[in-house]
């Protein structure tokens, strides 16, 4: 189904300030959708939402909030055919430090968009943001990676990725009493321009890398570098999301958002290294929670959205790095000051 047919229609959209957020929002206005935007607006200073995610504050259709606040998505979402939750305590590290905001933002947040979008009779479809760390580790074939199927048990590893896996439960409990269809898109590693690293973060392989060879760093490889990702860049992944709101056969299903291919955390430093030539690279050990890993399966992914991404992991990361060099002043002042020292 074409992304065409939410021409008119209007999407509340939950951290749309975000990466993710902000290029769905973008996506749906080109389409020629209304989408009724609220972010928390707390995770970066104001100016990289507006100079670097585009983020205009002063929209009457943007509105800065705390979705799990009583009230907050009540207010927003009359009149809105659709839903895509994306707002999330999303950094596993932080998740893990803070235990009690990842369930404010990511339990109860949930809860309250899904108490909204349950007694809103305009409401079509929710599209609930899920994770590939729901899967937690499983073991490979001999001599390969991973690869996930949605139908696998969920083994959480991590504060985030528990939430997420009760975030996937409560949606099918709670719209599906209601009537209202819901897809549940488990994204893999979602990267790409103009994403921003966060300080005592170990998330977003693809920008740490490029702002320390920027800066001359080190890169660290946590535990080798063995680990595997999928890495998905964000226009594909804003894209896989829109296509997950309308396809009829994504109703009531849960989908991988995935390349289907593995790339180790080692292969990602030596293609930075295509672009930073003179950077080295250190081994250091693994941070916990953090998975080994594996790809996505696309099979379902592919029959039900009828869509799969285009861009190669490659293609991905030189767009960071060109991005990169023409906007340097996105490196984060506390890893410039003093660079030398940062780890």
């Amino acid at each position: 189904m074409s992304l065409e047919t939410l021409a008119g229609t209007r999407v509340l959209v939950t951290g749309a300030g975000g990466l993710i957020g902000s290029r769905l929002t973008a996506q749906l206005r080109r389409i020629g959708a209304r989408p009724v935007s609220v972010c928390k607006i707390d995770a970066y200073p104001r100016r990289v939402y507006h100079d670097h995610f585009k983020i205009l504050l002063d929209d009457l259709d943007f509105h800065v909030g705390d979705i799990a606040e009583p009230g907050m998505v009540h207010a927003l979402i009359s009149g809105c055919d659709y839903v895509v939750h994306a707002a999330a305590l999303a950094d596993v590290a932080a998740c893990t430090r803070q235990p009690l905001d990842a369930i404010k933002a990511n339990v109860i947040g949930t809860q309250r968009v899904l108490e909204a979008a349950a007694a809103t009779p305009s409401v079509r479809r929710v599209v609930f943001v899920s994770s590939a760390s729901v899967y937690g580790n499983q073991d490979p074939p001999p001599g390969g990676f991973a690869e996930f199927t949605e139908d696998a048990p969920l083994r959480p590893l991590s504060v985030y990725g528990s939430t997420k896996a009760w975030g996937e439960f409560q949606t099918a409990a709670v719209l599906g009493e209601a009537g209202i269809s819901y897809a549940i898109a488990r994204y893999f590693s979602v990267y790409g321009e103009p994403q921003i690293i966060k300080e005592n973060s170990h998330s977003w392989v693809v920008a740490w890398f490029c702002m320390r060879a920027a800066l001359g760093l080190p890169l660290h490889l946590h535990g080798g570098g063995r680990q595997v990702r999928d890495l998905v860049h964000v226009d594909d992944i804003a894209t896989g999301t829109l296509h997950a709101l309308i396809a009829p056969a994504a109703h009531n299903q849960t989908v991988n958002i995935g390349t289907g291919v593995g790339t180790t955390i080692r292969e990602v430093a030596e293609l930075v290294r295509l672009q930073y030539p003179d950077i080295t690279v250190d081994d250091t050990p693994l941070p916990p929670g953090d998975p080994q890993g594996g790809y996505a399966c696309t099979r379902r992914m592919g029959e039900v959205l009828g869509w799969r991404p285009g861009i190669t992991v490659a293609e991905g990361i030189a767009r960071y790095a060109a991005w990169l060099k023409n906007t340097p002043e996105a490196i984060p002042s506390w890893l410039r000051q003093p660079a030398a020292a940062r780890p």
